[in-house]
């Protein structure tokens, strides 16, 4: 499976983390950083665009509500449409879920102390187990 992870793959590391009794402790997250627009842009494209709108990830273990899907796109795939949230939204429940608070994670940059998330976040309390 080019680009992903094969589904074979992920069921054998989850099954591995389960008999050694780690699945609850460790975060499992497959997911990327944008998604892909549902179809070609142009006449000539060669291939399909960043899509800002909308991604898909699966998360498992540590902490994260299991067997939950979450938020839906338009019939196209191209934007978010049902629970939407900002992408900082994602990362503070990433952080909580490792048990950081992103309010207490500052570093000094130009100047200033800023937040991992850039301007702080809400968790997604659906996700969370």
């Amino acid at each position: 499976m080019s680009g992903g992870v094969d589904s074979s793959v992920a069921a054998a590391l989850l099954k591995d983390l389960k008999s050694r009794g780690l699945f609850e402790d460790t975060l499992v997250i497959c997911t990327t950083e944008f998604g892909r627009q549902p179809a070609a842009q142009g006449k000539n494209a060669g291939g399909r665009d960043h899509n800002a709108g909308a991604f898909t990830a699966w998360m498992a273990g540590g902490g994260v509500r299991g067997g939950t899907g979450y938020g839906a796109t338009d019939e196209l795939g191209s934007r978010a449409v049902e629970c939407v949230h900002p992408i900082r939204d994602f990362h503070v429940t990433l952080l909580h879920l490792l048990g950081l608070d992103d309010n207490k994670l500052t570093y000094f940059h130009g100047g200033r102390f800023k937040q991992l998330s850039q301007f702080g976040g809400q968790t997604i309390d659906m996700l969370i187990g």
